[in-house]
């Protein structure tokens, strides 16, 4: 999957006519205006979805696939992925990052003293928030704001911070 990003999740199907409710995963819901096809990660391969038409229903889209025309050919894949190419992702801005690819990073302080590994980022109004699991089995939860996070080194999976006091 790391040549590929998930841009939503079917939840459930919509009418009778193949039709299927999606959780997206994006932060850009109007980019399935411009997708014209998806792949669907049905847990043995993917499988090439082209998009005939897209609608908006509170905070789901519904999508209809082209040549799927019945809810039997389609309720199979509820709560699965619907994947794009990473090469057709969204152009990310300075010291923007995609959040699968900060997973996993190994966080050392500012004194290149090794803090844990990033296991999560909470996503919140404010600002996002690094889930650092230390070595000892704890958890630290480092605001994702300049002052905290100093470096970001997605190649090597390496990330520098600031341990602002009261975080440990």
């Amino acid at each position: 999957m790391d040549n590929y990003i998930r841009v939503g999740v079917i939840t459930s199907t919509h009418g009778i006519k193949g039709e299927v409710k999606v959780f997206p995963t994006t932060d850009d819901i109007n980019r399935f205006e411009y997708l014209k096809q998806v792949y669907l990660d049905t847990g043995m391969e993917y499988k090439s979805l082209i998009i005939e038409n897209v609608r908006y229903f509170k905070q789901l889209l519904i999508l209809k696939f082209k040549d799927i025309n019945d809810i039997n050919d389609i309720e199979k894949y509820k709560g699965k992925d619907l994947l794009i190419p990473r090469d057709e992702a969204i152009e990310l801005g300075e010291n923007e990052y995609f959040i699968f690819d900060l997973i996993d990073s190994e966080v050392y302080t500012e004194d290149g003293s090794r803090l844990g590994i990033l296991t999560e980022v909470l996503t919140s109004a404010a600002n996002d928030v690094y889930v650092v699991k230390t070595d000892d089995n704890k958890e630290v939860l480092l605001p994702s704001i300049k002052e905290c996070i100093l470096d970001v080194d997605i190649t090597n999976k390496k990330i520098i911070v600031h341990v602002m006091d009261g975080l440990l």
